[in-house]
């Protein structure tokens, strides 16, 4: 598992690592069960405070994506999945209302932002 920490943005380092930590879990990168290093570890290799990497596995814990048992260590929780998806509706949310904004100020009609979407949705990759 690597993260990478940049001092290049606003974002606090805590969470920039539970926003990579999450994205390796949406990818399939990190699975149910997958053991993640320990506090101590992770902190080592990024070179950062233990107290941060504990500020990110508190929230990675509250909101589901991880578990972690005393004198075992750190998992990927299985409880995520619904977690995961609100999320991901959340942020399709987002980009739909800044879409239909962009199509209500520019005139574009209703019906072919529908049309627009379905054929989005249905694109093979």
């Amino acid at each position: 598992m690597e993260i990478i920490i940049s001092s290049n943005t606003s974002k606090p380092i805590y969470e920039q690592i539970t926003s990579q930590i999450k994205e390796m879990v949406m990818s399939g990168e990190l699975r149910t069960g997958d053991p993640i290093p320990s506090m101590r570890s992770l902190a080592k290799s990024i070179h950062v405070s233990v107290i941060t990497v504990q500020k990110a596995y508190e929230d990675l814990q509250r909101d589901g994506f991880i578990e972690t048992t005393v004198g075992r260590g750190s998992f990927i929780s299985a409880r995520n999945k619904d977690f995961f998806q609100e999320e991901q509706q959340k942020r399709a949310e987002g980009h739909l209302m800044e879409a239909a904004d962009i199509a209500r100020t520019s005139g574009i009609p209703l019906g072919k932002m529908i049309e627009l979407l379905t054929m989005f949705y249905q694109e093979e990759e």
